[in-house]
């Protein structure tokens, strides 16, 4: 009978499963720190950068080039791989099989370039967000910790990949279920069932410890925005196709501006970056010193409709993160993609006066970043938690879906799958030209 027990029962955890929970929970709340400081961190190079702008509006022609510069050359000589949102990278990491390949674009000196490095582009005012890169971090972060046990599931390595981008999105948003869905949807589209416990505990930890630190907050603060679902049918179509059309020409310029400019940023990265700096500060000027920067408080204020930022605000900011992005420095786009989004909603607003201003902002964000990044449950949840509103599940849901499906009659392959062929061989590439 005990013999029956010990040997068939469940009831007792083996020390090698206790072993792998306490990595995945030491992983998540390391990811979660690190997530802490670079928001703490992020927070402070964009205030410092608006404090240089507000003395002097073009001290970013100075700034901007001289800074892009410094990034690129520290990228390119001591972080080789840091480059960009850092998301392509850990898609490609799960196509790779061998631990060499992955340990060359998952290594913790890349990951604390990535954080360095970042900082130093908010400093420099590039529209970049830290949200991409901190999944890149916490894919790293969790990939490290591959040596402290010896897993019995296949492809195990795999999954620390999923559950430290993952950990990534949650931490740096405040988002639990977001993270869930983005390795779901985004990082991977299946995966067995008997690791997702080991995910949610490296995701949960990690929130919970963002949150321990920051508080209980909401990234953009609480909205009361609501509208009648039969109020809501012209704005969600409005948003839904304007936002996902210019999801999809941002997606379609990054892609195809990234395979016209690397020819020459190779052989030219310093003129490259140079020219990028000054067309950071070119636009920055021209919108009155709002392109900067993640664009966080941007959108907040657009979302509290306090502040005067004009209709152009969010085409200006979407010509900015192309050009940062291009620069080859490394930054995300989540933050600037919600903020360009935000911008979007006020021009929309203008047009639609008869509606719920708070909804059509709500619904432009959700429709700009589901046209980005091509995976609607993620947009939508991921604005519901950010904003703490439930009440527009079904619109915001149903605007996701639409911008998506615009997009991808415009950009035929999601932005992050179709820029992970950079980091890979030739007989891996997930596309071809799009």
């Amino acid at each position: 009978m005990y013999k029956h027990i010990k040997h068939s029962g469940r009831w007792l955890i083996s020390h090698k499963d206790w072993k792998a929970n306490l990595v995945f929970m030491f992983g998540g709340a390391l990811v979660g720190l690190v997530a802490v400081f670079m928001a703490i961190s992020s927070e402070w190079a964009n205030h410092s950068f608006s404090n240089i702008v507000e003395k002097n509006s073009y001290y970013p022609f100075i700034i901007s080039p001289l800074g892009l510069i410094l990034v690129v050359y520290l990228t390119r000589k001591i972080f080789p791989g840091a480059e960009g949102s850092g998301i392509p990278q850990v898609v490609a990491t799960l196509e790779l099989g061998h631990e060499k390949e992955r340990s060359v674009l998952l290594s913790i000196r890349i990951a604390a370039g990535k954080v360095l490095l970042c900082i130093m582009g908010l400093l420099s005012g590039a529209s970049i967000g830290r949200e991409g890169p901190t999944v890149h971090v916490g894919a790293a972060i969790m990939y490290s910790m591959r040596r402290f046990v010896r897993f019995r599931l296949y492809d195990m390595e795999r999954v620390l990949i999923i559950a430290g981008g993952a950990a990534g999105v949650s931490a740096a948003f405040n988002t639990p279920l977001a993270g869930i869905v983005f390795a779901i949807e985004e990082l991977s589209r299946s995966f067995e069932v008997r690791t997702r416990g080991l995910l949610l505990v490296c995701v949960v930890v990690a929130a919970i410890v963002a949150i321990a630190i920051l508080g209980d907050y909401t990234y953009f603060g609480k909205t009361s925005a609501t509208i009648e679902l039969k109020d809501a049918i012209v704005p969600v179509l409005v948003c839904g196709i304007m936002c996902g059309l210019s999801g999809g020409v941002f997606s379609l310029a990054l892609i195809h501006g990234s395979r016209w400019v690397s020819p020459f940023r190779s052989k030219n990265p310093y003129v490259v970056a140079t020219l990028c700096g000054f067309g950071i500060a070119i636009i920055g000027y021209y919108s009155g010193n709002l392109t900067y920067g993640s664009g966080y408080e941007q959108a907040q204020a657009i979302m509290n409709n306090t502040g005067e930022i004009g209709s152009e605000y969010g085409y200006l900011k979407l010509l900015a993160t192309i050009v940062s992005y291009l620069s080859g420095i490394p930054g995300g786009i989540f933050a600037p993609s919600l903020a360009t989004g935000a911008g979007m909603g006020v021009h929309i607003s203008e047009w639609l006066v008869a509606y719920s201003y708070g909804a059509i902002i709500l619904f432009s964000m959700v429709g700009y970043f589901a046209g980005v990044v091509q995976a609607p449950i993620t947009a939508f949840v991921i604005v519901i938690e950010m904003t703490d509103q439930h009440e527009l599940i079904i619109p915001l849901m149903v605007t996701a879906y639409i911008a998506t499906g615009i997009s991808k009659s415009i950009c035929k392959t999601p932005i992050y799958s179709t820029l992970a062929d950079n980091f890979l061989p030739e007989d891996k590439k997930l596309h071809g030209k799009n």
